[in-house]
């Protein structure tokens, strides 16, 4: 069965332009499927896999818990230009 167009979070667009503005590069990983987040953001020296959400009552998906429940390292969860900047500086 083929598979379906990848759903995009609305503020993605938004969440990717401000990464962007901060010095770090993107890429947009979000039509891989089976969970795997949305982007992979690069960052002096460090990659970050990247889950964008909407907003606080946003969950993950069947297939996102799944993956995130499995992989071994950090999948961070962002709704906001804010989290994005804490997830960089911390």
């Amino acid at each position: 069965m083929p598979r379906r167009a990848a759903k995009v979070d609305l503020n993605q667009k938004e969440i990717v332009k401000h990464f962007r503005s901060l010095g770090a590069t993107v890429a947009h990983t979000h039509m891989i499927g089976q969970g795997y987040p949305d982007i992979t953001v690069g960052y002096r020296g460090t990659n970050y896999m990247v889950e964008i959400k909407t907003d606080e009552s946003s969950t993950l998906t069947k297939d996102e818990k799944v993956f995130h429940d499995a992989w071994r390292g950090t999948i961070h969860i962002i709704r906001s230009k804010i989290d994005s900047e804490e997830m960089l500086f911390g």
